[in-house]
């Protein structure tokens, strides 16, 4: 995830500087995307033109990749979480000091918790690790 990288993060990470020529240190899974965190005047350089970066990394990988960008803060994590999530929506969002929760709706809130609430734990382990509060789907 986030604050500890495995030795197959590493290999993404390389693959990532090596294609856009961007450092970063953000790369974690949610949905069976690979997904890499940038700050945000870099994304149009990590995309490259047409988007020719992220396609280089999706075939070489053989996985779906996206690329976010970072928050700095508390009050960037509406938009981080609504990039992440895409396309799957969301009515509302509660940011409390040791909370975020997430208003789904009745459609949206199966697609954000996901089989045997595998997306709910990745969600919560990627909120922990970036905001360091905890993570609710209502």
């Amino acid at each position: 995830m986030v604050n500890t990288i495995d030795m197959q993060d590493l290999r993404h990470l390389n693959l990532f500087r090596k294609i856009t020529r961007l450092e970063t240190r953000y790369c974690f899974n949610y949905n069976e995307i690979l997904m890499f965190c940038v700050p945000r005047r870099d994304i149009s350089r990590a995309l490259g033109k047409n988007g020719e970066n992220l396609k280089k990394m999706s075939d070489i990988l053989r996985k779906r990749v996206r690329i976010v960008p970072t928050p700095n803060g508390i009050e960037d994590a509406r938009q981080f979480i609504q990039s992440v999530i895409a396309p799957v929506g969301f009515k509302e969002i509660a940011i409390t000091p040791d909370e975020i929760i997430v208003n789904a709706g009745s459609e949206n809130k199966a697609a954000l918790l996901g089989r045997n609430k595998r997306r709910l734990n990745e969600m919560k382990e990627i909120v922990k690790d970036f905001f360091k509060v905890d993570y609710k789907v209502i």
